[in-house]
């Protein structure tokens, strides 16, 4: 039997399951895998960040900020490190600071100051500017405070976020540490409080967001397709919420494209939601049998393969037009978007 988008809409509608199984079996999940994105950090430079900061404060054992700045001047990465002894998000650490020395840190100063680092650590770090120099001196000092001082008392409920095993005593835990090394169940159990690459994850999180849009842009250039992609939460007449691509544009809408890849049933389950309503919209005032616009998917992740029952509604919905990440390649013969081919 063909794939749902190459049958006839009778025969999807009447053995839905077997073309819920067809669909499942072409979804993928991608949370193995993950583009690295401009600013990752390779493992030697971080480490010579680490290097650096070690050798200046004389294995950890003096932690003054006069010593943490020398390292940071002479390897800028070495910030970056400092912010991961402390296990801070870059806000997190502005916050602290601000709160620490009374100069304000707004927190896209910070995540700029750590982002220029990771896109460009062998450029010396700035201190020229008067305002970056004194945010840069108070998030230092705040560490050198933090690390000399160690975790204060609170309740036995309580968890404090700086009692790990190589800040729980200040600098000597972490002197500690960084010459004895970490007993690997002591690694795991932080692990498991944590989450694995959870940092890179989240600054990632946009870019593999795109994949699915990205390829969809790939195959509608090719083919000399005129189409409108949407910005997020943007305004489009005849919309209430607009979808992520409309053929060829928003004054005459004939084709409107959904695109999600979603590790999250949940979010999955949101993504049909919305398409179901954007097919109530194409039939909004139509005679029967006849609609608007035509209304078609584009899923990738394991999010989609959860439930069933959603994903029935997402082919009654789109009337077979899904399309998994694979197969995207079929969407302009398999729609009504072929109409629009010009190459």
């Amino acid at each position: 039997m063909p794939s749902p988008f190459e049958a006839e809409f009778d025969d999807v509608n009447k053995n839905l399951d077997f073309y819920v199984d067809e669909v499942f079996q072409n979804l993928h999940s991608e949370f193995l895998v993950m583009p690295k994105g401009n600013g990752f950090v390779e493992y030697p430079v971080f480490e010579a960040g680490y290097e650096t900061l070690k050798h200046e404060t004389a294995g950890f054992t003096k932690v003054g900020p006069d010593r943490l700045l020398a390292a940071v001047s002479k390897t800028p990465m070495s910030f970056v490190v400092l912010r991961c002894i402390l296990g801070f998000t870059p806000p997190e650490w502005a916050y602290y600071a601000s709160r620490e020395s009374g100069v304000e840190i707004p927190q896209g100063s910070a995540r700029t100051i750590d982002r220029n680092i990771r896109v460009n650590p062998a450029a010396p770090l700035k201190l020229s500017g008067k305002v970056r120099a004194e945010r840069i001196h108070a998030m230092i000092s705040a560490a050198a405070g933090i690390l000399s001082k160690g975790v204060p008392q609170v309740a036995e409920t309580e968890l404090h976020r700086l009692a790990k095993v190589d800040t729980t005593s200040g600098q000597t835990s972490l002197g500690s540490i960084a010459s004895l090394g970490v007993p690997y169940p002591v690694l795991l159990y932080e692990r498991f409080l944590g989450r694995p690459f959870a940092g890179h994850r989240d600054s990632i999180s946009e870019l593999v967001g795109n994949i699915v849009e990205n390829a969809i842009e790939d195959v509608l250039s090719k083919a000399g397709v005129s189409y409108r992609k949407t910005k997020r939460a943007e305004k489009v007449q005849g919309f209430d919420q607009a979808p992520d691509f409309i053929v060829p544009n928003e004054f005459n809408p004939q084709i409107v494209i959904e695109a999600k890849l979603t590790e999250d049933d949940g979010t999955a389950r949101d993504k049909v939601t919305r398409i179901q309503h954007l097919r109530s919209l194409s039939l909004d005032g139509m005679p029967p049998g006849d609609a608007k616009f035509e209304v078609v998917a584009c899923i990738a992740g394991r999010g989609f393969g959860v439930r069933r029952e959603d994903m029935k509604k997402l082919l009654l919905a789109t009337r077979g037009k899904v399309f998994t990440l694979k197969e995207i390649g079929r969407l302009i013969e398999c729609t009504a978007i072929s109409k629009f081919k010009t190459k």
